[in-house]
């Protein structure tokens, strides 16, 4: 059984128990994770420490040692304590020996975020907490080879609108401090430049800001576009992307905010089509697109309906309605994960648990560098980014009206 948030947070060492490291403790909730961490080898090159617990221990201990760390406020703090244990968990499962036996471990970081995310979501860790933890995991790496880049100032300011840059710099180099190796002077003189790009492009610590919406997908798409550049902004129409699990409530979000808006519902295609959930999907897709484009093309603004789980999958679907001329906004609904499971029991097309279990494992909820702007519904309550996103309080819930600009809430990066 999972712990709960306040536990993990307790956990978290501080001036009141001497910044002492509570190592069992952490275990106890953590304790097949740490198995395989243990057994897990790494390239002697790399890491002359040994296996992938002990490198995440020395992380840890000179983390917590650093008054740096113990400097920041208690949440940053929490947060990349936090990190630090879980930096290297998608290792036992990525790691493999080649036939010279030498080690490697490509896509430990994103492994490691699938699990974060899902853990974190388990304990009950609010959203934006949780998914800062994810973004420093993601990326924490990024300041070793920031500056080998082909485009290094485009992937700093990317970086800075997914986590504090100024905290990834920070855990970057208690991962070298936490390890032996030959090059770890090397890296560290890298680290300290790739801190001097972020703060050079104006995103240490806080995301980079652009003049609007439009300028920051251009800039961040497109090869031929600068920093000083300005993008016109017009749009034909008005498109909301749907995010969530089955169950989350996207359809009861639609119905209160968006009850006259055109639908483009991949769950209504398929009963219309009499296609089922489980048969090949790809003839539905291609009709909820051919619908999407009837609308695209007369200018009427409309919801697209359905799961839209993962970044590569939005991106295809965001990519067509900006084509046309559309302002995108994706909406991710995510209450209390219990209600999420009781309400897609209660659904009558429910998703089976062992596929629901694989949607949550592969779940990435949207980032404000996808989208003209994002709303995220969660238990919290809503909050949103983007500067043609315009809402009213009804009956204590915002209600989408349409766009207009400039005046964005300046969330840091989500």
């Amino acid at each position: 059984m999972r712990p709960s948030f306040q536990h993990l947070r307790a956990l978290a060492p501080s001036a009141g128990n001497n910044y002492a490291i509570d190592w069992s403790g952490i275990e106890a909730i953590l304790t097949d994770e740490f198995a395989a961490m243990r057994s897990t080898e790494q390239s002697p090159l790399h890491h002359a420490e040994g296996d992938v617990l002990t490198h995440t221990k020395m992380v840890v201990e000179s983390l917590v040692a650093d008054d740096a760390w113990r400097g920041l406020p208690e949440n940053r703090r929490e947060m990349l304590f936090w990190t630090a244990v879980l930096h290297d968990v998608g290792k036992p499962a990525t790691t493999v020996f080649d036939e010279y036996g030498r080690i490697s471990s490509r896509g430990h970081s994103r492994a490691g975020v699938y699990f974060a995310r899902r853990f974190l979501m388990e304990v009950g860790a609010p959203f934006r907490w949780r998914e800062e933890v994810c973004g420093l995991m993601e990326h924490h790496q990024a300041p070793f080879w920031l500056l080998e880049r082909d485009d290094p100032e485009k992937k700093a300011i990317e970086i800075s609108l997914t986590c504090n840059t100024a905290d990834l710099c920070l855990h970057a180099r208690h991962d070298i401090h936490g390890r032996i190796c030959q090059d770890a002077q090397r890296v560290l003189e890298n680290i300290d430049l790739a801190e001097m790009l972020f703060s050079e492009s104006e995103c240490l610590g806080v995301p980079r800001d652009f003049p609007n919406d439009t300028t920051r997908i251009e800039y961040l798409e497109k090869h031929d576009r600068y920093l000083g550049f300005e993008a016109h902004e017009t749009f034909r129409s008005f498109v909301i992307l749907m995010c969530g699990l089955p169950g989350a409530g996207k359809d009861t979000w639609i119905s209160q905010h968006c009850e006259n808006w055109d639908k483009v519902s991949l769950d209504d295609l398929r009963a219309e089509m009499g296609i089922s959930p489980e048969a090949n999907q790809g003839v539905v897709l291609q009709a909820a697109k051919e619908r999407a484009r009837e609308h695209l093309r007369a200018g009427e603004d409309f919801v697209w309906n359905a799961t839209n789980l993962t970044r590569q999958k939005r991106a295809e679907l965001l990519s067509l309605f900006r084509d046309y001329g559309a302002h995108t906004c994706i909406v991710y609904i995510e209450p209390e994960l219990d209600t999420i499971y009781a309400q897609n029991r209660g659904r009558e097309a429910q998703v089976p648990p062992k596929a629901f279990g694989r949607m949550l494992s592969k779940l990435e909820p949207p980032r404000i560098d996808e989208a003209h702007s994002v709303m995220w519904d969660v238990k919290s309550g809503p909050f949103f980014r983007g500067t043609h996103f315009i809402m009213c309080e009804t009956a204590g819930y915002p209600h989408v009206l349409g766009w207009v600009g400039p005046g964005s809430e300046n969330i840091p990066h989500l």
